[in-house]
């Protein structure tokens, strides 16, 4: 789970790169949970916000700028 702190600190190519490796985990853990090697499905929910996170801070520095 990555900090909202850290993530302000980054520029806006860091955090595009950093939501492109967030979307790669997310695809992997799906497909760890649909062949049923996912042992912590709690996982999911951590990326998935995290994606959500990074797209709320790249779309606010956009607007800002």
């Amino acid at each position: 789970m990555v900090k909202t702190k850290d993530l302000r600190a980054m520029t806006i190519d860091e955090l595009e790169s950093k939501l492109l490796e967030c979307k790669k985990e997310q695809a992997n853990l799906r497909i760890q949970q649909s062949t049923g090697q996912l042992e912590n499905v709690s996982n999911i929910r951590k990326v998935r916000r995290d994606v959500a996170k990074i797209n709320t801070l790249i779309s606010e520095r956009k607007k800002n700028s």
